[in-house]
Protein backbone atom coordinates (compact mmCIF):
# COMPACT_ATOMS: atom_id res chain seq x y z
CA UNK A 1 0.00 0.00 0.00
CA UNK A 2 2.83 2.38 0.88
CA UNK A 3 4.64 1.59 -2.37
CA UNK A 4 1.43 2.29 -4.31
CA UNK A 5 0.99 5.62 -2.52
CA UNK A 6 4.57 6.66 -3.33
CA UNK A 7 4.14 5.61 -6.97
CA UNK A 8 0.93 7.62 -7.28
CA UNK A 9 2.64 10.64 -5.69
CA UNK A 10 5.58 10.43 -8.13
CA UNK A 11 3.18 10.03 -11.06
CA UNK A 12 1.12 13.04 -9.94
CA UNK A 13 4.28 15.15 -9.60
CA UNK A 14 5.43 14.15 -13.08
CA UNK A 15 2.00 14.85 -14.56
CA UNK A 16 1.74 18.19 -12.73
CA UNK A 17 5.16 19.29 -13.97
CA UNK A 18 4.39 18.39 -17.59
CA UNK A 19 0.92 19.96 -17.44
CA UNK A 20 2.26 23.16 -15.82
CA UNK A 21 4.95 23.56 -18.49
CA UNK A 22 2.44 22.95 -21.28
CA UNK A 23 -0.01 25.53 -19.91
CA UNK A 24 2.71 28.12 -19.21
CA UNK A 25 4.24 27.63 -22.65
CA UNK A 26 0.86 27.99 -24.39
CA UNK A 27 -0.14 30.98 -22.27
CA UNK A 28 3.07 32.89 -23.13
CA UNK A 29 2.06 33.57 -26.74
CA UNK A 30 -1.60 34.28 -25.99
CA UNK A 31 -0.83 36.66 -23.10
CA UNK A 32 1.65 38.66 -25.19
CA UNK A 33 -0.82 38.75 -28.10
CA UNK A 34 -3.59 39.96 -25.78
CA UNK A 35 -1.37 42.75 -24.42
CA UNK A 36 -0.16 43.88 -27.86
CA UNK A 37 -3.73 44.06 -29.17
CA UNK A 38 -4.30 46.86 -26.64
CA UNK A 39 -0.78 48.22 -26.19
CA UNK A 40 1.31 48.44 -29.37
CA UNK A 41 4.64 49.49 -27.79
CA UNK A 42 6.38 46.11 -27.91
CA UNK A 43 9.88 47.38 -27.05
CA UNK A 44 8.63 49.06 -23.87
CA UNK A 45 6.79 45.84 -23.00
CA UNK A 46 10.00 43.83 -23.45
CA UNK A 47 11.91 46.35 -21.30
CA UNK A 48 9.33 46.03 -18.52
CA UNK A 49 9.47 42.23 -18.75
CA UNK A 50 13.25 42.25 -18.37
CA UNK A 51 13.10 44.67 -15.41
CA UNK A 52 10.48 42.45 -13.75
CA UNK A 53 12.60 39.33 -14.34
CA UNK A 54 15.74 40.91 -12.82
CA UNK A 55 13.84 42.23 -9.79
CA UNK A 56 12.00 38.95 -9.12
CA UNK A 57 15.24 36.95 -9.26
CA UNK A 58 17.10 39.53 -7.10
CA UNK A 59 14.44 39.62 -4.38
CA UNK A 60 14.00 35.87 -4.66
CA UNK A 61 17.68 35.50 -3.74
CA UNK A 62 17.31 37.93 -0.81
CA UNK A 63 14.32 35.98 0.51
CA UNK A 64 16.15 32.68 0.01
CA UNK A 65 13.66 31.39 -2.57
CA UNK A 66 16.29 31.12 -5.33
CA UNK A 67 20.07 30.84 -5.45
CA UNK A 68 22.55 32.31 -7.90
CA UNK A 69 26.22 33.23 -8.01
CA UNK A 70 27.27 36.87 -7.71
CA UNK A 71 27.33 38.86 -10.95
CA UNK A 72 30.65 38.38 -12.75
CA UNK A 73 31.93 40.88 -15.33
CA UNK A 74 33.88 38.12 -17.09
CA UNK A 75 30.75 35.99 -17.45
CA UNK A 76 28.80 39.09 -18.49
CA UNK A 77 31.24 39.77 -21.34
CA UNK A 78 30.90 36.17 -22.55
CA UNK A 79 27.11 36.33 -22.45
CA UNK A 80 26.72 39.82 -23.96
CA UNK A 81 26.51 38.67 -27.63
CA UNK A 82 24.02 35.96 -26.64
CA UNK A 83 21.91 38.51 -24.79
CA UNK A 84 21.84 40.81 -27.83
CA UNK A 85 20.69 38.04 -30.19
CA UNK A 86 18.21 36.63 -27.66
CA UNK A 87 16.55 39.99 -27.06
CA UNK A 88 16.52 40.77 -30.79
CA UNK A 89 14.69 37.46 -31.30
CA UNK A 90 12.12 38.30 -28.60
CA UNK A 91 11.73 41.92 -29.75
CA UNK A 92 10.95 40.96 -33.35
CA UNK A 93 8.70 38.12 -32.17
CA UNK A 94 6.65 40.55 -30.08
CA UNK A 95 6.52 43.00 -33.00
CA UNK A 96 5.27 40.26 -35.31
CA UNK A 97 2.40 39.37 -32.95
CA UNK A 98 0.93 42.81 -33.59
CA UNK A 99 0.15 41.82 -37.19
CA UNK A 100 0.25 38.00 -37.43
CA UNK A 101 -2.41 35.64 -36.08
CA UNK A 102 -1.23 33.05 -33.56
CA UNK A 103 -1.43 29.90 -35.79
CA UNK A 104 0.69 31.59 -38.49
CA UNK A 105 3.10 32.99 -35.89
CA UNK A 106 3.70 29.48 -34.49
CA UNK A 107 4.06 28.08 -38.03
CA UNK A 108 6.67 30.68 -39.00
CA UNK A 109 8.63 30.15 -35.77
CA UNK A 110 8.82 26.44 -36.66
CA UNK A 111 11.14 27.49 -39.51
CA UNK A 112 13.95 27.90 -36.97
CA UNK A 113 15.18 24.28 -37.33
CA UNK A 114 15.37 24.77 -41.12
CA UNK A 115 17.42 27.93 -40.67
CA UNK A 116 19.70 26.15 -38.16
CA UNK A 117 20.24 23.24 -40.59
CA UNK A 118 21.02 25.57 -43.50
CA UNK A 119 23.45 27.55 -41.35
CA UNK A 120 25.07 24.28 -40.22
CA UNK A 121 25.58 23.16 -43.83
CA UNK A 122 27.13 26.53 -44.71
CA UNK A 123 29.50 26.13 -41.76
CA UNK A 124 30.56 22.70 -43.00
CA UNK A 125 28.82 20.63 -40.30
CA UNK A 126 27.87 18.00 -42.84
CA UNK A 127 24.58 16.64 -44.12
CA UNK A 128 21.88 16.07 -41.47
CA UNK A 129 19.95 12.75 -41.28
CA UNK A 130 17.39 12.26 -44.05
CA UNK A 131 14.39 12.28 -41.68
CA UNK A 132 15.52 15.57 -40.11
CA UNK A 133 15.94 17.15 -43.55
CA UNK A 134 12.57 15.92 -44.84
CA UNK A 135 10.75 17.03 -41.67
CA UNK A 136 12.05 20.62 -41.86
CA UNK A 137 11.21 20.75 -45.60
CA UNK A 138 7.70 19.57 -44.70
CA UNK A 139 7.48 22.30 -42.05
CA UNK A 140 8.62 24.98 -44.51
CA UNK A 141 6.22 23.77 -47.21
CA UNK A 142 3.39 24.00 -44.68
CA UNK A 143 4.23 27.65 -43.96
CA UNK A 144 4.22 28.53 -47.68
CA UNK A 145 0.88 26.81 -48.29
CA UNK A 146 -0.68 28.36 -45.17
CA UNK A 147 0.57 31.83 -46.16
CA UNK A 148 -1.13 31.53 -49.57
CA UNK A 149 -4.42 30.96 -47.79
CA UNK A 150 -3.93 33.62 -45.11
CA UNK A 151 -6.49 36.33 -45.93
CA UNK A 152 -5.21 38.41 -43.01
CA UNK A 153 -1.70 38.46 -44.52
CA UNK A 154 0.35 41.28 -42.97
CA UNK A 155 3.70 41.95 -44.67
CA UNK A 156 5.09 43.79 -41.65
CA UNK A 157 4.10 40.99 -39.27
CA UNK A 158 5.51 38.27 -41.52
CA UNK A 159 8.77 40.23 -41.94
CA UNK A 160 9.12 40.65 -38.16
CA UNK A 161 8.47 36.93 -37.55
CA UNK A 162 11.04 35.87 -40.16
CA UNK A 163 13.58 38.31 -38.72
CA UNK A 164 12.90 36.78 -35.30
CA UNK A 165 13.67 33.34 -36.77
CA UNK A 166 16.99 34.70 -38.09
CA UNK A 167 18.03 36.08 -34.70
CA UNK A 168 16.94 32.93 -32.87
CA UNK A 169 19.06 30.90 -35.31
CA UNK A 170 22.07 33.14 -34.70
CA UNK A 171 21.53 32.83 -30.96
CA UNK A 172 21.43 29.01 -31.09
CA UNK A 173 24.55 28.84 -33.26
CA UNK A 174 26.39 31.20 -30.90
CA UNK A 175 25.38 29.11 -27.89
CA UNK A 176 26.69 25.98 -29.60
CA UNK A 177 29.99 27.57 -30.65
CA UNK A 178 30.80 29.56 -27.52
CA UNK A 179 29.57 27.29 -24.74
CA UNK A 180 29.01 30.52 -22.83
CA UNK A 181 26.00 29.07 -21.03
CA UNK A 182 27.92 26.10 -19.61
CA UNK A 183 27.87 25.88 -15.82
CA UNK A 184 25.08 28.43 -15.39
CA UNK A 185 21.62 27.63 -14.06
CA UNK A 186 18.43 28.72 -15.79
CA UNK A 187 17.87 31.40 -13.12
CA UNK A 188 21.41 32.76 -13.53
CA UNK A 189 21.02 32.89 -17.31
CA UNK A 190 17.75 34.80 -16.99
CA UNK A 191 19.34 37.27 -14.55
CA UNK A 192 22.41 37.92 -16.74
CA UNK A 193 20.22 38.25 -19.81
CA UNK A 194 17.92 40.77 -18.12
CA UNK A 195 20.72 42.92 -16.69
CA UNK A 196 22.78 42.90 -19.91
CA UNK A 197 19.79 43.73 -22.11
CA UNK A 198 18.49 46.75 -20.18
CA UNK A 199 21.06 49.36 -21.39
CA UNK A 200 20.35 48.44 -25.04
CA UNK A 201 16.59 48.37 -24.53
CA UNK A 202 16.59 51.75 -22.79
CA UNK A 203 18.67 53.18 -25.65
CA UNK A 204 16.28 51.78 -28.29
CA UNK A 205 13.02 53.00 -26.71
CA UNK A 206 14.53 56.48 -26.20
CA UNK A 207 16.19 56.70 -29.64
CA UNK A 208 13.03 55.60 -31.45
CA UNK A 209 10.87 58.05 -29.52
CA UNK A 210 8.77 55.26 -28.01
CA UNK A 211 9.68 56.53 -24.53
CA UNK A 212 8.25 58.45 -22.64
CA UNK A 213 5.02 58.43 -24.70
CA UNK A 214 4.67 54.67 -24.21
CA UNK A 215 4.65 55.10 -20.42
CA UNK A 216 1.89 57.71 -20.54
CA UNK A 217 -0.19 55.35 -22.68
CA UNK A 218 0.57 52.52 -20.26
CA UNK A 219 -0.52 54.70 -17.33
CA UNK A 220 -3.88 55.33 -19.02
CA UNK A 221 -4.33 51.64 -19.92
CA UNK A 222 -3.68 50.43 -16.35
CA UNK A 223 -6.91 52.16 -15.29
CA UNK A 224 -8.52 49.02 -16.70
CA UNK A 225 -8.41 46.15 -14.21
CA UNK A 226 -8.47 43.57 -17.01
CA UNK A 227 -5.49 45.15 -18.80
CA UNK A 228 -3.56 45.47 -15.52
CA UNK A 229 -4.12 41.79 -14.75
CA UNK A 230 -2.95 40.68 -18.23
CA UNK A 231 0.07 43.00 -17.98
CA UNK A 232 1.03 41.56 -14.59
CA UNK A 233 0.82 38.01 -15.97
CA UNK A 234 2.91 39.07 -18.98
CA UNK A 235 5.63 40.52 -16.73
CA UNK A 236 6.06 37.32 -14.69
CA UNK A 237 5.42 34.87 -17.54
CA UNK A 238 9.11 34.55 -18.43
CA UNK A 239 9.97 33.42 -14.90
CA UNK A 240 7.00 31.04 -14.78
CA UNK A 241 7.82 29.50 -18.17
CA UNK A 242 11.48 28.90 -17.34
CA UNK A 243 10.63 27.50 -13.89
CA UNK A 244 8.03 25.06 -15.23
CA UNK A 245 10.35 24.00 -18.08
CA UNK A 246 13.15 23.33 -15.56
CA UNK A 247 10.72 21.49 -13.24
CA UNK A 248 9.38 19.34 -16.09
CA UNK A 249 12.91 18.41 -17.22
CA UNK A 250 14.06 17.51 -13.69
CA UNK A 251 10.96 15.53 -12.67
CA UNK A 252 10.51 13.84 -16.05
CA UNK A 253 13.18 14.13 -18.77
CA UNK A 254 14.38 16.41 -21.56
CA UNK A 255 12.45 14.22 -24.01
CA UNK A 256 9.20 14.70 -22.09
CA UNK A 257 9.76 18.46 -22.10
CA UNK A 258 10.32 18.34 -25.86
CA UNK A 259 7.16 16.28 -26.46
CA UNK A 260 5.13 18.64 -24.25
CA UNK A 261 6.55 21.53 -26.30
CA UNK A 262 5.35 19.90 -29.53
CA UNK A 263 1.89 19.17 -28.10
CA UNK A 264 1.79 22.78 -26.88
CA UNK A 265 2.38 23.93 -30.45
CA UNK A 266 -0.51 21.79 -31.68
CA UNK A 267 -2.79 23.09 -28.90
CA UNK A 268 -1.78 26.73 -29.47
CA UNK A 269 -2.41 26.41 -33.21
CA UNK A 270 -5.87 24.91 -32.57
CA UNK A 271 -6.85 27.53 -29.98
CA UNK A 272 -5.46 30.28 -32.21
CA UNK A 273 -8.25 29.62 -34.70
CA UNK A 274 -10.88 30.83 -32.23
CA UNK A 275 -9.14 33.06 -29.64
CA UNK A 276 -8.01 36.71 -29.88
CA UNK A 277 -9.50 37.41 -33.29
CA UNK A 278 -8.90 33.92 -34.59
CA UNK A 279 -8.23 33.09 -38.22
CA UNK A 280 -10.39 33.36 -41.32
CA UNK A 281 -10.64 29.69 -42.22
CA UNK A 282 -9.55 28.77 -45.74
CA UNK A 283 -8.72 25.35 -47.17
CA UNK A 284 -5.16 26.35 -48.12
CA UNK A 285 -4.53 27.95 -44.72
CA UNK A 286 -5.77 24.96 -42.72
CA UNK A 287 -3.99 22.45 -45.00
CA UNK A 288 -0.73 24.37 -44.67
CA UNK A 289 -0.97 24.57 -40.88
CA UNK A 290 -1.70 20.83 -40.64
CA UNK A 291 1.34 20.05 -42.82
CA UNK A 292 3.45 22.48 -40.77
CA UNK A 293 2.34 20.91 -37.46
CA UNK A 294 2.98 17.41 -38.81
CA UNK A 295 6.46 18.54 -39.86
CA UNK A 296 7.09 19.88 -36.35
CA UNK A 297 6.07 16.59 -34.72
CA UNK A 298 8.11 14.60 -37.28
CA UNK A 299 11.15 16.80 -36.64
CA UNK A 300 10.97 16.19 -32.87
CA UNK A 301 10.73 12.44 -33.46
CA UNK A 302 13.65 12.51 -35.93
CA UNK A 303 15.81 14.48 -33.47
CA UNK A 304 14.93 12.03 -30.68
CA UNK A 305 15.97 9.07 -32.83
CA UNK A 306 19.16 10.91 -33.79
CA UNK A 307 20.01 11.53 -30.12
CA UNK A 308 19.48 7.86 -29.23
CA UNK A 309 22.22 6.92 -31.67
CA UNK A 310 24.68 9.51 -30.31
CA UNK A 311 26.93 9.54 -27.24
CA UNK A 312 25.44 11.25 -24.17
CA UNK A 313 27.60 14.38 -24.56
CA UNK A 314 26.23 16.14 -27.64
CA UNK A 315 26.07 19.68 -28.87
CA UNK A 316 22.98 21.67 -27.92
CA UNK A 317 20.25 22.05 -30.49
CA UNK A 318 16.89 23.73 -30.94
CA UNK A 319 15.02 21.51 -28.48
CA UNK A 320 17.43 22.46 -25.72
CA UNK A 321 16.55 26.14 -26.11
CA UNK A 322 12.79 26.50 -26.52
CA UNK A 323 12.76 30.30 -26.26
CA UNK A 324 9.85 32.53 -27.32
Amino acid sequence: MEVLTISLFIFSCSLSAAFSYGIASMAMVFVNKAILMQYAHSMTLLTLQQIATALIIHFGQILGVSKRKDFSMATGRKLLPLSIFYNANVAFALASLKGVNIPMYIAIKRLTPLAVLVAGCLRGKGKPPTQVSLSVICTAAGVLIAALGDFSFDLYGYSMALTSVFFQTMYLILVEKSGAEDGLSSVELMFYNSVLSLPFLFFIIIATGEFPYSLSVLSEKTASLTFSAILLVSLVMGIVLNFTMFWCTIVNSALTTTIVGVLKGVGSTTLGFVLLGGVEVHTLNVTGLVINTFGGVWYSYAKYMQKRKMPKRIAPDVEAHPHK
